[in-house]
């Protein structure tokens, strides 16, 4: 059986035999794989294919559904089905879900959940988006201090139905402030007898739940570490992040990161399935924007038309120095907006990195400025091959400045360093570069002053 016969089967009333055929073809599924083909199929064959699995499989086939998909499909369902599914689903992925829902789905939901589920949703989605509250899990393995391992073993059987992870436990004192954690190695080595006291790890390298989740992810890669505790500001256990959700989040920021270096607005949709609007709508404002600044070039170009008519060889450069002067721009642009992203580089490094840019753009504009000084005495002489070298040394300086430089200056007023764009980067550098490049004609052709005469 595939998936394509899958299909057929499920637009049909099924009698044992198929339905066996078709339940032991969706248990050597992935989780993964049979959620990518279910939502590109009607929500009514996809619903009918699901209840061919048992519940708690059901759940996990949901949890891959990106938000939209489960927001189509939870439309179809009756309440109790909905509360049946929720109540199987992992917390964190139900709590994002019940954020999404309707306040009338919400409500009817709750009052078929037990007061447990209720109050753990209601405390998982009340914390801001973007944080480790919004984040976390409250699906894992607790441990007291003063267990035996024999007690902690037992404990660990029964909380492991229902827990993300048992590889590592973390332990608590009677009031659930965190006091470290356990691994479950270690937990099955030890003799019966022996206290949890004993063997615990003191620095479970816990996160605050107002933590950003960037941050979040960073620590977790930094430490290579399955899952974090996430404790208040009383160092009380709440919930853990496992690794897999640090792995979402970074995709999801670096998604952020790469539409804003392309100068498109935050897309919470798939390209492929955006309304062509939405993409139209995200694009079109920094594109106008960008437009009105690519005036600023145009008027440096009109403001010098008597040194362009003295020496029209000089257009010949225009597009490669300016041109030049975006790439260096830009290049310097997202090395310091990844840095900064992934905190390799810090505020307090700008004036260090200033100085390194400044010899590395003095480098690169040099070695530009030779590669260009030849095909500058072809078109127009030693004079304007000169006038060509200098410029380009001096865009690439400007370029290269004004690219590492913006990001710091973004994130020091609050805005997302990424918003320092390729495209923005390029249209200062283009405006400057025109100013710098007639200007420096103007100045060593001997030529007058515009507006002089």
């Amino acid at each position: 059986m595939d998936y394509a016969q899958l299909a057929s089967l499920a637009d049909q009333t099924l009698n044992d035999e198929l339905r066996q055929d078709a339940r032991a073809f969706l248990a050597e599924q992935h989780p993964a794989d049979l959620a990518m083909h279910l939502a590109d199929w009607p929500v009514e064959l996809a619903l009918r294919v699901l209840e061919l699995l048992p519940l708690g499989r059901q759940a996990e086939v949901f949890g891959y559904f990106d938000a939209d998909d489960q927001l189509t499909l939870t439309e179809q369902l009756p309440d109790e089905r909905l509360a049946q599914l929720f109540t199987e689903m992992n917390a964190d992925e139900r709590a994002d879900l019940f954020a999404e829902l309707p306040e009338a789905t919400q409500h009817a939901l709750l009052r078929r959940l037990k007061r447990e589920e209720q109050e753990d949703i209601r405390r998982l989605s009340a914390y801001p988006e973007e944080t480790a509250g919004a984040i976390m899990t409250t699906d894992f393995v607790s441990l007291r201090e003063h267990m035996t391992v024999q007690e902690a073993l037992d404990s660990l059987r029964a909380q492991a139905p229902d827990s993300e992870t048992i590889y590592r436990a973390y332990v608590t004192d009677d009031i659930g402030h965190l006091i470290g954690a356990l691994r479950l190695q270690n937990l099955i080595f030890a003799r019966a007898g022996r206290r949890i006291a004993e063997l615990v790890e003191p620095d479970p390298l816990a996160v605050l739940v107002d933590s950003d989740q960037e941050e979040v992810a960073r620590h977790i890669a930094k430490y290579d570490v399955l899952a974090v505790p996430v404790v208040d500001a009383d160092n009380r256990l709440l919930g853990i992040i496992t690794y897999d959700d640090a792995m979402d989040i970074a995709e999801e920021e670096a998604t952020e990161d790469i539409h804003s270096i392309g100068a498109v607005g935050d897309l919470d949709e798939n390209v492929r399935d955006a309304p062509m609007f939405t993409l139209y709508r995200k694009r079109i404002v920094w594109l106008v924007l960008l437009v009105f600044g690519a005036l600023f070039s145009s008027g440096g170009i009109a403001y010098f038309e008597d040194t362009i008519a003295a020496y029209v060889a000089l257009v010949f450069f225009l597009p490669m120095l300016i041109g030049s002067a975006g790439n260096a721009g830009s290049q310097a642009a997202t090395l310091m907006v990844r840095a900064l992203a992934i905190g390799d580089v810090e505020m307090k490094d700008w004036g260090f990195m200033l100085g390194k840019e400044l010899v590395i753009a003095l480098a690169l504009g040099a070695t530009m400025a030779l590669a260009v000084s030849g095909i500058g005495i072809f078109r127009g002489g030693p004079d304007v091959a000169f006038v060509v070298a200098l410029t380009m040394l001096i865009v690439v300086l400007f370029g290269s400045l004004i690219g590492m430089s913006l990001p710091f200056v973004l994130q020091r007023v609050g805005v997302d360093p990424a918003t320092a764009s390729a495209p923005l980067v390029a249209t200062i550098a283009d405006a400057g570069g025109v100013i710098i490049y007639f200007g420096i004609a103007t100045v060593f052709l001997g030529l007058p002053a515009p507006g002089s005469a």
